[in-house]
Formats: structure tokens, sequence, C-alpha cells
């Protein structure tokens, strides 16, 4: 499973990945990350972990900067590994997430959107995402 966390709204999206290669995070991040609006999804930041070899291909495929953190610096991805902590509560350590679907960490990530979180004066990701979203309508709109 692979977590992708919008840095500004902490809007969860959770990735079926078939495998802990690098190929299937690039397939697995492609397919979630074209679901975010392109006016969100401008860079990603990452470990350094050997799942994102193809990174320079993920750049390519969104259109997104990739930026890695330092060599064991997990604050610089603190709402991800946040995130990380909090996904604990529904897959604790030891769960075989190979037998999970993609629908189901849907719903994972839509329990996970639909929670009060304290750093966004307790609006919920979902929340945060439609102010986000209205916000930039406009100026999609203009536009040409």
């Amino acid at each position: 499973m692979g977590t992708v966390v919008e840095r500004k709204t902490r809007f969860v999206i959770l990735s079926k990945m078939n495998g802990c290669t690098a190929s299937a995070a690039l397939e697995g991040f492609t397919r979630q990350m074209k679901r975010l609006p392109v006016a969100l999804r401008r860079s990603m930041t990452y470990d350094r972990g050997s799942e994102m070899a193809c990174h320079p291909e993920l750049s390519r495929r969104l259109k997104i900067d990739i930026w890695f953190c330092d060599p064991h610096a997990p604050w610089q991805r603190g709402s991800n590994e946040n995130t990380n902590g909090l996904l604990r509560q529904f897959f604790p350590k030891g769960t075989d997430l190979s037998d999970l679907s993609q629908t189901a960490l849907n719903d994972v990530a839509r329990l996970m959107n639909d929670r009060p979180r304290k750093t966004l004066g307790w609006n919920t990701p979902a929340e945060a995402m439609a102010e986000e979203l209205a916000a930039i309508k406009p100026t999609v709109a203009l536009q040409t």
C-alpha cells in the first residue's frame, strides 16, 4: 500500500500496490494521483526507498516535481508519517496488505478524510479539500 497525503489539506490517498517494487509504486501512484486535480499535484516529497527508483517516469507521467527527504529525516514528511501512524489503527503491524482491494483502501481513506484534525481547526481533510477546490475553480475557469 502506498500513501499520499496532500500537504495543505492532509487529504489521504491510498494506493494498492502489487508488491514492493519500483514498477508497482510507479503504477499505483500514477493511477491514484491522477485522481487529484492538476492544481493540487504540483510536487511530491518521498523518502529514499528503493520503491521510488522509477521516480523520473512518475514525474513525467504526472507532470510533477519529486523531492526526496534527507536520509534519516522523517520529519521532512511529517504529515505522511503522522498519517501512517493513524493508519495503524486500521492495519496493525503484521497485517497482510496483499489481500486488500483498492475499494477497501478507498473506504479506509474515506474514513481518514472524514476524521477531524486539530491542525485543520477541527475541520476534516475532506472539508479542507473542498475549500481548496472551491478556491482554485475560479482561477481555472479564467485560464484559456
